[in-house]
C-alpha cells in the first residue's frame, strides 16, 4: 500500500488536509472517499484499518480532514453539515480533475449522513456505505446540547464534545436542522449498505431500521455484533473494510488488477517504511494479500507473517496433492487437515548426526484423514504428503538469482 499526502482546496480556498492510499500495484480499479465522523478525523485508527481493506481489494482511497479538524485549516464553527457537503463535493472534484472520478463513498457516523447528502449529487458516484450513520443530520445536536441556549444568547461559544473545547456558532447550529436526510434517502436510488452496531450507544441501531426502511433496493444491512461506534477494536475495523469491499463488488465491473512492470516476475510485495511499520502489501496478477509481523516483535499484526504464508503455501500444496492422489486411486478421502509449524531446532534436540551441531529449520507436518480409510492407505497418503512440490522445493537446495531492478 502506497499513502501520498495531499491538500485539497474547498469552495471556500480552506485548504484541506487528505491522504490517498493506493493498492501495491499503484494503479486501483476503483477511487473511494471516506468521510470521518463527528469531531474526529483522517488519522483514526478505524478509518487507516477500513482504507487498508479496501486497498487490498483494488480501491484507492481518499480520506481527509474536514474543515477545522484534524490537519485541515479553518475553524470548527465553519464545519457545520453542509459544509462537511462541500468539502466532500470539493474532495471528489480534486480526484475526478487528478486522478480519476471515484465510485465509492463511504461514510462514518455524521460522515455517513453526509456521503449520502453528497451522493445525491454525485452522478459518478454508483454506491454508498455508511457506518453508525444517524438517520436525521439534527441527531447529532445531542451531543452539544448543553451549549445551544447560550448560543442564542452570546453568539459564540465553547463546548465540550467527547472531552475536547469547540466553539460554535449560531449558524453553526441552525444548520443541522437544515437537511431533511429521511427524503435524500428515499430519492437516492444508489446501491447503499448500511453497517451498524446493535449496542451503539452514540447512534442508536434504529437509526439504521430508519434509513434501510427509507431507501430503495439495492440496499443491504449488516450488524456490527459487539463493536462501538468508533469501532475502536482493530478486528471490527477491519471486518468492516472487507465487508465493504465484498459488497461493492456486485455493483461494479470486474477488472484485472494491473501489475507493476515486474519483468515477468509472478508476484510483487511493497512495503512504504514512512507510512507503515512492517504491513506488507502483496499481490498477484488478480489477488491481494498483506503479510505483517505480530505485535510482540513491533508490528501491527495486520496479516500472517512471512513464515506464516511459508506454511500456508506448503499446507495448501500438500492436501491439494492429497485430494489428487486419492481420486485417481479412488479412495475415501472425504476430508484432510495439515497442521504445520515452523520453528528453529537443535540438531541434538532433532537426534541427527551432523558435522557442524547447531540450529536447524524445521517443519512440523500433521496429517488428519476424515473416510473409510485403512491403515495402509493412510501411511501411503503420508509418503504422497512429502511428494507435493512445495515440499519438495523446500527439502531440496535452491538456487536464487537477486537482482536489483534500476528506476
Amino acid at each position: 500500500m502506497k499513502t501520498e499526502k495531499l491538500q485539497i482546496e474547498n469552495i471556500k480556498g480552506i485548504k484541506l488536509q487528505a491522504y490517498l492510499e493506493l493498492p501495491a500495484n499503484q494503479k486501483p480499479n476503483y477511487f473511494a472517499i471516506f468521510a470521518h465522523c463527528f469531531t474526529c478525523s483522517s488519522n483514526l485508527s478505524a478509518v487507516k484499518n477500513i482504507s487498508r481493506s479496501l486497498t487490498n481489494h483494488g480501491f484507492g482511497v481518499l480520506r481527509f480532514d474536514f474543515t477545522g479538524l484534524g490537519r485541515s485549516e479553518g475553524e470548527f464553527a465553519d464545519s457545520h453539515f453542509s459544509a462537511n457537503v462541500d468539502d466532500l463535493i470539493s474532495v471528489n472534484n480534486f480526484l475526478k480533475d487528478t486522478y480519476k472520478a471515484p465510485s465509492l463513498l463511504v461514510g462514518h457516523s455524521l460522515g455517513g449522513a453526509a456521503v449520502l447528502v453528497a451522493a445525491s449529487k454525485l452522478n459518478n458516484i454508483k454506491a454508498v456505505a455508511t457506518i453508525g450513520a444517524p438517520s436525521t443530520v439534527n441527531h447529532v445536536k445531542h451531543l452539544f446540547s448543553h451549549g445551544i441556549d447560550e448560543v442564542k444568547n452570546k453568539g459564540e461559544v465553547e463546548v465540550n464534545i467527547g472531552g475536547r473545547p469547540f466553539k460554535i456558532d449560531e449558524a453553526f447550529v441552525s444548520d443541522f436542522d437544515k437537511t431533511d436526510l429521511p427524503t435524500i434517502v428515499k430519492s437516492l436510488r444508489k446501491p447503499l449498505l448500511i453497517l451498524h452496531s446493535p449496542i451503539d450507544s452514540i447512534v442508536g441501531i434504529n437509526n439504521a431500521e430508519q434509513l434501510y426502511h427509507k431507501a430503495h433496493h439495492p440496499k443491504s444491512f449488516v450488524s456490527l455484533d459487539n463493536s462501538d461506534h468508533l469501532l475502536s477494536k482493530t478486528e471490527d475495523s477491519k471486518y468492516v473494510g472487507n465487508v465493504i469491499a465484498a459488497w461493492v463488488e456486485r455493483y461494479f465491473d470486474k477488472k484485472d488488477n494491473i501489475m507493476l512492470d515486474t519483468n515477468g516476475e509472478q508476484l510483487v510485495g511493497h512495503l512504504n517504511l514512512i507510512e507503515d511499520n512492517f504491513t506488507t502489501s502483496i499481490q498477484t496478477k488478480k489477488h491481494s494479500f498483506i503479510a505483517d509481523e505480530p505485535t510482540t516483535i513491533g508490528g501491527d499484526d495486520f496479516g500472517p507473517s512471512p513464515y506464516e504464508y511459508l506454511n500456508a503455501s506448503l499446507a495448501a500444496c500438500t492436501v491439494m496433492t492429497l485430494k489428487m492422489y486419492a481420486e485417481r486411486k479412488k479412495w475415501d478421502l472425504q476430508e484432510v487437515f495439515v497442521y504445520i509449524s515452523y520453528s528453529k531446532k537443535h540438531s541434538d534436540e532433532l537426534e541427527l548426526d551432523v558435522e557442524k551441531p547447531g540450529y536447524l529449520d524445521h517443519i512440523s507436518k500433521k496429517l488428519k484423514f476424515v473416510g473409510n480409510l485403512d491403515d495402509t492407505q493412510k501411511q501411503r497418503l503420508k509418503e504422497i504428503a512429502s511428494r507435493c512440490p512445495v515440499h519438495k522445493t523446500l527439502a531440496s537446495e535452491v538456487v536464487f538469482n537477486t537482482s536489483i531492478i534500476l528506476n
